[in-house]
């Protein structure tokens, strides 16, 4: 007959065992979801490659995946970084096949991982905590202090800035900057990129540039080309009086403004395009200047025969402040599906100059990307309810707000899941993903002095 003590040794003994049941249920599962999450990243590379995301008019493939899958934006950034890194990290890639790595380790791997370093790193990965590898990740080679007094008089010297028209009709700027006056002007560039693209998103070093993810040279170039953009239209609008003083207006802000001389014909779609170009003599296209047109301050001038200025009338805006303010608390932002970027323009869906009212039921929001996207990327509205916009690519498919339909999924899917997986020849255990080095200390040195090399 057993005792009081003995069914409580009993008791017990059930109860951790179904405990340590319980926690390698869920490491296991926790591989086979870092498997399918290869998988994911897997076609994801591959739909971004083949720019599946393009035809749907989204800026970039994250925000195609953010939209369909309802993922965070800035999460989908960082998938479509990490799939594409992938592409070039081979072991890595086999690791988290496995279910050895999770997405956050890969995730901070691919910010430093070369195919050539990838083996040193993998060491550390596969047996550290994220955390560690966050830290060996974010560490650098220190070099010792040098007197630099020389070389910083010679850098004052050479600081330059220049900006002109090239031959191919755009701008073309180039200049040297004093580091303190660089690193200024690229953390105003950044808060600019943030404000357009990651409103409510803890900001990352990766953020995209309409119609491009991040990954390339070219992706950061074209980011920070947008983001020029707005940082001189808020400098423009705060002004540059003195401290205290109350920001530019009237005619010495009107010094700053961009004008463009267009003749009536221009805007006119059924028109052959005339005059179309900037102060400068810089031709812009018809559709770029209706594109301009649609919400800017509009002066009618009036020439005589030989050229001569007959009248000039008052300044009027297109869209004026009283339908802006309308329009922004109807819209809340750009209303091309998925994008609600807050930084738009107004827009007539049937251009002014060719009859459109200007008025809440001809007009709403647009973001830059998205309203070139209309005029010159040969887009169309349409209105198919009161205040809901139809978006329709040049191929005739139409776009608009709503909830897309969910996958089809059985009624065991986590079981479907890891039967999928086991058909694909993956059956992790429950050490699969789990860390061997518990503290960074623990991790042996010849393997953490190799990572950090690779790093460095």
């Amino acid at each position: 007959m057993m005792g009081a003590s003995d069914i409580a040794t009993t008791i017990a003994t059930s109860e951790s065992d179904a405990l340590e049941d319980l926690a390698d249920e869920i490491t296991v599962l926790a591989a086979h979801i870092h498997a399918a999450t290869h998988r994911l990243l897997v076609l994801l590379a591959e739909f971004d490659r083949r720019r599946g995301w393009e035809p749907g008019g989204h800026r970039s493939c994250a925000h195609w995946l953010a939209l369909r899958t309802g993922i965070d934006l800035g999460t989908a950034r960082e998938k479509v970084r990490t799939a594409r890194a992938l592409v070039d990290l081979p072991a890595t890639s086999a690791a988290m096949a496995a279910g050895r790595l999770s997405f956050s380790q890969v995730r901070a791997l691919t910010r430093v991982a070369t195919p050539e370093n990838e083996g040193d790193l993998l060491e550390v990965a596969e047996g550290a905590t994220t955390a560690h590898l966050e830290r060996v990740v974010r560490s650098w080679k220190r070099w010792n202090r040098k007197d630099e007094a020389g070389h910083e008089r010679e850098r004052h010297q050479r600081r330059a800035l220049s900006i002109f028209p090239g031959d191919d009709g755009m701008y073309v700027v180039r200049g040297r900057l004093e580091p303190e006056v660089g690193a200024l002007l690229l953390r105003a560039l950044e808060a600019a990129s943030d404000a357009l693209f990651r409103e409510t998103w803890v900001p990352g070093s990766d953020e995209p540039a309409p119609g491009r993810e991040p990954g390339s040279v070219e992706a950061a170039r074209q980011r920070r080309a947008d983001a020029a953009g707005l940082l001189a239209e808020r400098a423009l609008a705060a002004g540059f009086g003195r401290e205290g003083d109350a920001p530019i207006s009237g005619t010495r802000a009107g010094r700053y403004q961009v004008l463009l001389h267009v003749e009536a014909d221009t805007l006119n779609r059924d028109a052959e395009p005339g005059r179309s170009e900037l102060e400068d003599g810089m031709r812009v296209s018809a559709e770029t200047s209706r594109r301009l047109s649609c919400d800017a301050s509009l002066v009618r001038v009036t020439h005589g025969p030989d050229g001569s200025v007959l009248d000039v009338g008052r300044s009027r805006r297109t869209i004026p402040p009283s339908l802006r303010r309308a329009l922004e608390v109807r819209d809340r932002g750009c209303r091309f599906p998925g994008c609600g970027l807050r930084f738009t323009d107004g827009h007539h869906v049937e251009h002014w100059s060719d009859g459109g009212e200007t008025s809440l039921a001809n007009c709403l929001l647009l973001c830059k990307y998205h309203h070139r996207l209309v005029h010159e990327g040969g887009w169309r509205i349409t209105w198919w309810g009161e205040g809901r916009p139809a978006f329709h690519d040049p191929l005739g498919h139409e776009h608009y707000d709503g909830r897309w339909a969910p996958p089809e999924i059985g009624e065991r899917p986590v079981e479907d899941l890891i039967e999928g997986q086991r058909r694909r020849g993956l059956d992790p255990h429950w050490r699969t993903a789990g860390a061997r080095w518990k503290r960074l200390e623990d991790i042996p040195s010849r393997i953490l002095v190799r990572a950090l090399a690779a790093v460095a």
